[in-house]
């Protein structure tokens, strides 16, 4: 088995694709993470220019934007449906202001309802858009103080790392590890395989094992990156940066993903003896993964999708929340996976010749 592994790591570790790879991965997580690099206290007399509306529903503290308290929240809503009752539904002054005074003792959903009765239908998108709005330099300076009091930066910064990261890995794996199974499922290697005194399971796991090592190598060198990244720069404005934040959040966000991976190749490369319609077929669990849906009240977002292969962070930097049950979804990749290796190898001892 270690023989096998061993092998495996060090035939993708010399070859020049996959440090292109490697880099390519870095330009690609760095375009995105950049702008939480930059986040900082404002000082005296600074502020954040930009030509953004002035309440966004994915609003984000390196843009401007802190999180709309509840009251004043309910008054732009108000005051934002008065405007599109008057643009939209063809009311005049007068007419808006009495229907938004009979919403007054009205929560938000029976309000919504009620306005449907004038053919306003998106008031509850306007609502969900007021969720933040531009702050004053002192109003973002207090909300991130609030957000670092329990957390530091790092466990922030390493959720934004792993959605990014985890969503190049999955390519990454889908691409670099197509050739997992090239040689062996040759026809004249594979048939010397079965007659060699290899066991299934050592073969596999020094197979699969090889290739999880691969990406734990490749996860390793950008975990390191991007620590050092942020020790620099979040460290210079006096932030907390831990080494242990980003290697928590590789291991329950990536980690189940690649090994799922890696087990699909393995399945599909003794089933058909070719790794190659795997890539097709991961591709396509890559989508599935990726796609949004609607919640109880009808808004589209990223909820994840059960034994999805990606972990994404779509809220704002300091407002990130994992998808509801992660841990049960990710406990169930990590049995899935064990149970696909297990069928390759029953598969792998049926084929065998004594």
């Amino acid at each position: 088995m270690w023989s096998i592994l061993k092998r495996e790591v060090k035939n993708y570790w010399k070859n020049p694709l996959l440090w292109l790879g490697i880099a390519a991965g870095v330009l690609m997580i760095m375009q995105n993470v950049s702008p939480y690099l930059h986040i900082h206290y404002l000082a005296e007399g600074e502020t954040i220019v930009n030509n953004y509306p002035e309440t966004y529903r994915n609003g984000d503290a390196c843009e401007g934007y802190v999180p709309t308290e509840e009251g004043q929240r309910r008054e732009l809503w108000q005051a934002q449906v008065q405007k599109d009752l008057m643009a939209v539904c063809g009311m005049d002054s007068d007419k808006a202001q009495s229907v938004i005074a009979k919403m007054k003792e009205m929560d938000i959903m029976t309000a919504c309802q009620y306005l449907e009765k004038y053919g306003f239908y998106d008031a509850y998108y306007v609502y969900v858009n007021t969720a933040y709005r531009k702050g004053t330099r002192e109003e973002i300076n207090a909300y991130m103080a609030k957000k670092l009091e329990d957390r530091p930066f790092s466990f922030y910064f390493s959720r934004k790392f792993a959605d990014f990261a985890g969503l190049f890995m999955g390519f990454f794996a889908t691409v670099a590890l197509s050739g997992l199974f090239m040689q062996d499922t040759r026809k004249n290697t594979y048939e010397l395989l079965h007659t060699k005194p290899v066991s299934a399971g050592a073969y596999l796991a020094g197979k699969a094992g090889g290739d999880f090592a691969v990406c734990l190598l490749v996860l390793a060198v950008l975990n390191l990156v991007f620590f050092g990244l942020c020790s620099v720069t979040a460290g210079n404005n006096g932030f907390t940066v831990r080494l242990m934040d980003f290697l928590a959040a590789t291991c329950l966000y990536i980690l189940p993903n690649m090994l799922m991976i890696v087990s699909v190749y393995c399945l599909i490369s003794l089933l058909f003896r070719s790794p190659l319609p795997a890539v097709p077929l991961l591709l396509l669990y890559i989508v599935y993964s990726n796609m949004g849906s609607r919640n109880v009240n009808g808004i589209y977002g990223y909820y994840g999708r059960p034994l999805a292969i990606m972990v994404r962070f779509p809220d704002g930097f300091f407002e990130t929340a994992p998808p509801p049950m992660l841990l049960l979804n990710q406990c169930f990749l990590i049995l899935a996976a064990v149970c696909l290796l297990f069928i390759s190898m029953q598969i792998w001892k049926r084929r065998r010749v004594y």
